[in-house]
């Protein structure tokens, strides 16, 4: 099952870099594409890479209970990293970030906001922290 838990992490890690640090940006240089529709495009993705993500996270976690015996303590510290950011994302900054892109949409100016600076780090955090879990993993 650690094999399970290896897939995961790694899939997890590329979706996250695939959508944030690449979609995420190249969406508004396609033509045609403006700020409404690239921030509906977005909310979209969004969405979808946070189920994913939740999906993956409980694979993880299920591998890694399934194998219990010989996961080291420390290492479950580790694997609540990416899981904290993941929450925080989906329970405050994911919230925030959508009423935002829906004033926009709407034509409304929003207020300047530091929410998609933390959204960018916290996603730039679970990345290297993924990369080191599934560099751990390999060792088990």
């Amino acid at each position: 099952m650690v094999e399970l838990a290896i897939v995961s992490v790694f899939i997890w890690m590329g979706f996250v870099g695939a959508i944030s640090f690449m979609e995420a940006w190249l969406k508004f240089r396609a033509p045609g594409v403006g700020l409404k529709i690239g921030l509906s495009i977005g909310q979209l993705v969004f969405t979808a890479l946070n189920r994913v993500e939740w999906t993956l996270a409980f694979l993880l976690l299920g591998a890694l209970l399934l194998n219990i015996e010989s996961v080291p303590n420390y290492f479950w510290g580790i694997i609540l990293l990416p899981i904290s950011f993941l929450f925080i994302q989906s329970m405050v900054l994911l919230p925030r970030l959508k009423v935002q892109a829906q004033e926009k949409i709407r034509g409304n100016s929003s207020q300047k906001s530091s929410i998609h600076i933390y959204y960018i780090i916290f996603e730039l955090i679970k990345v290297v922290t993924l990369a080191g879990i599934g560099y751990m993993l390999f060792k088990f």
